[in-house]
């Protein structure tokens, strides 16, 4: 474990240069540049916020609030996959010619969405403060849920990007799946809706339980529940430690299909 704990800080240098490359990349030759991180996710946000609250009347408190929420947690998680999942792929030439831990390259993608997860919690942030919200304290345990969603994102990435290596039907296969993994997280709809059948299998969605856990703290004022705590936690986890499993296993034989 120390041997991988060196190698990390030893490329940590490397890794801040790739998050800085993808947000430059990103953001050039636009005016504001990577003021966008900002204005970007606040005017989807105002969009988004009129749009569905004209057309879901949902008995929810705040529902413009409820509906952000749900945007900034999904968004994220879409955008840190489908970024992790082209990773390797994408740092085809550089893999081929140097050794750099392949990991670093999932990690740099993530990171470069969790710069965009911070602007969109400050945009969040802005429109409670415009909306005259009440600001909780417990907005500040807002941290314990978006580290496991970042938790879970990477080892997600981590999957995707190694079967994407062997397999690139994935690429385009993957808009498909997240199109219908909206539709199983709460992000526009309340839970109270759902069939019992269709209620149990939306909770197995470990998005669900962050995004309740996000909404409590932001919005509601209400602490994490400690069993949806722990079974959130050992779900983010678990899926990266097989993430880990998985790339460690496949990244030697990388190189032969890229």
């Amino acid at each position: 474990m120390s041997v991988y704990i060196q190698n990390f800080v030893k490329f940590k240098p490397f890794l801040k240069e790739l998050v800085s490359r993808d947000v430059k990349v990103k953001y050039r030759r636009s005016i504001l540049g990577v003021l966008w991180t900002l204005l970007n996710p606040l005017l989807m946000m105002t969009v988004l916020s009129i749009v569905f609250s004209n057309l879901f009347k949902f008995d929810i408190e705040n529902f413009p609030l409820y509906l952000l929420c749900g945007q900034v947690i999904f968004n994220f998680f879409n955008d840190a996959t489908t970024n992790a999942m082209s990773a390797i792929i994408g740092s085809a030439s550089l893999i081929k010619k140097v050794y750099v831990p392949k990991y670093v390259f999932v990690m740099s993608r993530v990171c470069s969405s969790l710069i965009n997860l911070m602007a969109s919690c400050a945009a969040l942030f802005l429109i409670m403060i415009g909306m005259h919200a009440e600001l909780h304290w417990t907005m500040l345990l807002s941290v314990v849920p978006l580290f496991l969603l970042v938790v879970l994102a990477l080892g997600i990435g981590l999957i995707l990007a190694t079967i994407a290596v062997k397999y690139r039907d994935v690429l385009h296969l993957y808009s498909v799946l997240m199109a219908v993994l909206m539709y199983l997280t709460p992000v526009i709809y309340p839970m109270s809706i759902l069939p019992e059948w269709l209620y149990h299998l939306v909770m197995i969605n470990p998005l669900t339980s962050i995004l309740i856990m996000f909404r409590n703290v932001v919005i509601y004022g209400r602490l994490p529940g400690l069993v949806m705590l722990l079974v959130t936690a050992a779900e983010a986890v678990l899926c990266l430690g097989v993430g880990c499993w998985v790339f460690y296993k496949h990244q030697d034989g990388f190189i032969f299909d890229l």
